[in-house]
């Protein structure tokens, strides 16, 4: 193969583009990674430059077209608009063609085609509904060579000698869609890179020499901060989730682990097994969990590898506490002797050299995280390894050495719903509007069927509180499957662990009718009767009857006091009085849903007194003007009284 020629150097956004332009002729087919190394700025322009020119149709292929939070209102618009322009900083570049999607706006000549959305944000966007491809994360890239994809643009970060560059937080899909794209014997697509000083250094498998890329876009400075996802909450819920999980984690053996609070939940667990296991399993027996006498509960001796398509803020905590840590070598014979524990000094020197105990395809996070990352020390810098999407969720290399490395896999993941027979919703509704996408959730579950001693683990709330109206989220039927039942493993909600797995479709009934809230079990039951899926006379165990919040509530008391379960397991990325305010406003939204609960929580506000002055001044509220604003301070001060 010949070498590449040199890229071209630019620190004009305009002239990358110019550049761009030039090199295609006809219609724009350009790809752009996922999350965070998409290049705001540089999509910007070009969006700018031909938003106006329908002689230069634009199709942008891409997935989680991150935006901040805005657009909100009264007493929400109060406590987002300062924490935005804090957390995101108020010169970071919102994605123009997001903004006009958002409008239903998109000039016609553009379209934007994704296969993974941030969930809920597009659910009222046309041309986003339109345009959604639901693609398994690793069928992207041959999708991606179909359409006849003639650039890519990413976000870089440059080593710090200059001599190479890494794709640092996307690995996931470019080197596979350039694959994908020479063995259909089309061109090689236009790439360019955009450098991004505050993106971490992560070298091994990111890396590429400059040339790699046909030109580089250097903008001055200053620099916007990198997108951070603001850490939620954990509730009861989520904790009673995170716990129940932690119970199928082997010693030794494989995470795999989705984003969100019950993710974090989930890592808590995992982090108080290992530095305080009485009070991890005071939790489980609290809970009624009947694992908590297990010996195999025990701290982590050899530890987990991790094998994610995304690195996030949980990886981050178990890496430090050591829970992360079992390394592993892309040599067969190497992982079968240390496997069978004997080990060589050679193979405990090529660990030492190359093993790597994290593996990735994409990270997102917290300014935090990205900190972390950016000031790892060298030998835990060497043990993460960014791979493309294909090597971590699926296996599509040498099975031996996969199986080696991936022992007692769990994989865990969340869904919105869950059948009683088994099947699981968690990308889209049933009129068809998508949520969020499939992303790799359907890679990790066939792989647990594949892998030997691995396991999907689905998690869900077992309900779900919308417009006053609590609602069940294990059901009878859904207009719409995400993963079929004939690939059912693994569901836990808050009330315990179904393991339903190879079960007939009886038994299946019965073990997610026994993790269903309480209030909605008789009626699961008896339509699986009417049916025909259910014996006549089957009735829950008593243990299973009283799966209700404030028994799990009760139960759990006493560690949130302790400060075994806080708020913010992993961190926070409010203040203190946020916080509060988050706790407090989440409390009036749910007891303002309905007209007979709002006019009640308005009656109690009029009389409530101020106790919280620090969190009113936060919301500007400490000295209000009108009937408006004084309104809103004592429904603030009622909510801080409820949730102290």
């Amino acid at each position: 193969m010949e070498p590449r020629p040199a890229p071209l150097q630019f620190e004009s956004l305009d002239a990358a583009v110019e550049l761009l332009l030039s090199r295609i002729k006809g219609p724009l087919q350009i790809g752009a990674p996922l999350g965070l190394g998409k290049p705001h700025r540089l999509l910007n322009t070009l969006y700018a430059r031909v938003e106006g020119d329908a002689s230069r149709p634009l199709h942008l292929y891409t997935a989680l077209s991150l935006d901040p939070p805005g657009g909100a209102k009264g007493l929400e618009a109060r406590f987002v608009k300062p924490f935005v322009e804090r957390h995101f900083g108020a010169d970071f570049p919102r994605l123009a063609y997001v903004q006009a999607l958002k409008r239903n706006a998109l000039p016609a000549h553009i379209e934007i085609e994704e296969f993974y959305l941030q969930s809920g944000a597009m659910l009222h966007s046309v041309p986003v509904q339109r345009r959604y491809a639901s693609l398994n994360y690793t069928h992207v890239a041959r999708a991606l060579a179909d359409r006849g994809l003639n650039a890519i643009v990413q976000k870089v970060a440059r080593s710090p000698d200059g001599s190479r560059l890494s794709l640092s937080c996307n690995t996931d899909l470019t080197f596979d869609a350039l694959d994908a794209l020479a063995e259909r014997g089309l061109p090689r697509p236009v790439l360019i890179a955009e450098v991004d000083p505050r993106l971490p250094w992560l070298g091994g498998s990111a890396t590429v020499a400059p040339e790699f890329f046909d030109a580089i876009v250097t903008p001055p400075g200053p620099y916007p901060k990198l997108f951070g996802l603001p850490r939620q909450p954990v509730n009861d819920a989520d904790y009673a989730i995170g716990f129940h999980a932690s119970t199928l984690v082997r010693d030794g053996g494989t995470l795999q682990i989705g984003i969100g609070a019950l993710a974090d939940a989930l890592c808590h667990a995992l982090v108080l097994r290992h530095v305080d296991n009485d009070a991890y399993r005071g939790v489980l027996r609290a809970m009624g969990c009947p694992q908590a006498g297990d010996e195999s509960l025990a701290p982590f001796q050899r530890g987990l590898y991790g094998c994610s398509e995304m690195i996030n803020e949980g990886f981050r905590k178990l890496v430090e506490v050591g829970v992360i840590k079992r390394r592993v070598v892309d040599d067969v014979a190497a992982m079968q002797r240390i496997e069978r524990g004997g080990a060589s000094a050679h193979d405990l020197a090529l660990l030492e050299a190359s093993g790597e105990f994290l593996h990735g395809a994409f990270y997102l996070g917290s300014p935090e995280f990205y900190d972390w990352l950016r000031d790892l020390p060298p030998d835990v810098r060497r043990g993460i390894g960014m791979k493309r999407v294909g090597e971590v969720n699926d296996l599509i290399g040498d099975i031996t050495l996969e199986r080696l490395q991936r022992r007692d896999a769990r994989f865990f993941n969340t869904c919105m719903m869950a059948t009683a027979l088994g099947a699981a919703v968690s990308d889209a509704l049933e009129d068809g509007r998508v949520v969020s996408g499939v992303g790799g959730q359907y890679n990790f579950v066939a792989m647990a069927h594949a892998l030997p001693d691995a396991r999907s683990v689905l998690l869900l709330r077992a309900s779900r509180d919308a417009n006053g109206r609590v609602t069940s989220n294990v059901v009878w039927n859904y207009g719409h499957a995400t993963i079929p039942r004939h690939l059912r493993d693994i569901y836990i909600s808050e009330y315990g662990i179904a393991d339903i797995r190879g079960r007939s479709d009886e038994d299946c009934v019965m073990a997610m009718a026994a993790i269903a809230d309480s209030r909605f079990q008789q009626g699961l039951l008896d339509t699986a009767k009417r049916e025909g899926k259910l014996r006549a006379d089957f009735a829950l165990p008593a243990a299973a009857t009283r799966n209700t919040p404030e028994r799990l509530a009760t139960a759990l008391r006493p560690f949130r006091k302790s400060g075994a379960l806080p708020d913010y397991p992993l961190g926070s990325d409010f203040t203190p009085v946020e916080q509060r305010l988050v706790k407090a406003l989440a409390w009036l939204k749910a007891s303002t849903t309905r007209r007979g609960d709002k006019l009640r929580t308005v009656w109690r506000a009029l009389s409530a007194r101020a106790e919280d002055s620090e969190a009113l001044h936060r919301m500007n509220l400490a000295s209000p003007n009108g009937f408006g604003e004084r309104l809103e301070a004592k429904l603030v001060n009622l909510a801080l009284r409820e949730t102290r």
